[in-house]
């Protein structure tokens, strides 16, 4: 009887010491997690003032004349916002084909940004995300993840594809071909960080551009404005279903030198690092991951 006790109390003792240690690993990670979070957001609005750092133009209602804009900076960031000092790469890629100009330079830094980082660009280099992810911190009611709303929202992800073929590429050399000009038809019909960025301050502060206001500036503003109200509900809704140039960083997420590595030997497949997942990312590094480094402290294995 006495030996059956002992033997009770030891392996009472086991899982006593196994569940200390479990909780304890638990607190420490999600103590990285939140060390690493504001590390990213650190490095989220440093980007943001960095692409905006000529400070003069601000509240001017007129935009930089940076001699960096000829180059361009990796994230969604209009050439036309006040402050930007560098061009965007998505409106530098439409206007050179809507020039009739082969973008060799546009295609390089896309090529060469993508090979070294991803679609990490998206999660630490990018100012339309950060400023959807302030928004979703607004209390409010989410949108729950489910498995039949993962299924569908995996499907629309797939527009940004489209977006991409459609509006960044054929449009501008269609109408070049047609008229001997293309416009940047993304920037024009759909991109919101023009019209938040840009278009909403220069109007504001530019008497002659309010003067000029039309039914183009009205499609724009109400697009924007329902991306502003839909990412307080969803998480960045308009880089998971819209955004091109997330759409090309994805090509490179399986083989770009920096962004989050799996270990095999201590991966269990529990799928708990994409369970929670506001990307709706099925798999550590697949297209829509963004490397924000949330699945490093859901891992209890220390596989990522």
């Amino acid at each position: 009887m006495q030996s059956g006790e002992h033997n009770t109390k030891g392996a009472m003792q086991s899982q006593g010491a196994s569940s200390s240690a479990q909780k304890l690993e638990s607190e420490q990670c999600k103590k990285k997690g939140k060390a690493t979070e504001r590390r990213r957001k650190f490095i989220q609005f440093f980007a943001m003032l960095v692409y905006n750092a000529d400070a003069r133009h601000w509240f001017s209602g007129t935009i930089s004349r940076s001699p960096l804009k000829r180059v361009c900076v990796p994230g969604l960031n209009c050439y036309s916002c006040p402050g930007a000092i560098a061009s965007c790469p998505l409106g530098s890629l439409q206007n050179t084909i809507g020039n009739g100009r082969v973008p060799f330079f546009i295609t390089g830094f896309l090529l060469l940004t993508g090979t070294l980082l991803g679609r990490m660009v998206c999660g630490f280099l990018c100012p339309v995300g950060l400023v959807q992810e302030l928004l979703y911190k607004i209390p409010s009611r989410k949108v729950r993840k489910t498995k039949k709303l993962l299924a569908v929202t995996r499907k629309v992800s797939l527009l940004k594809y489209v977006l991409l073929a459609i509006f960044v590429v054929m449009l501008p050399l269609i109408f070049y071909f047609k008229d001997g000009l293309g416009s940047p038809f993304f920037c024009k019909f759909v991109c919101p960080a023009g019209t938040v960025g840009a278009g909403l301050p220069l109007v504001m502060l530019n008497e002659h551009l309010r003067a000029a206001i039309g039914w183009l500036f009205t499609w724009k503003t109400t697009l924007a404005l329902t991306f502003i109200v839909w990412s307080i509900f969803m998480f960045r809704p308009f880089c998971r279903f819209f955004c091109p140039l997330g759409a090309i960083y994805s090509f490179f997420n399986k083989v770009a030198i920096f962004g989050i590595r799996v270990d095999a030997t201590k991966c269990t497949h529990c799928n708990a690092c994409v369970a929670g997942c506001g990307m709706d990312t099925l798999t550590v590094n697949d297209r829509e991951c963004i490397r924000c480094e949330e699945c490093r402290k859901r891992c209890k294995f220390g596989a990522i």
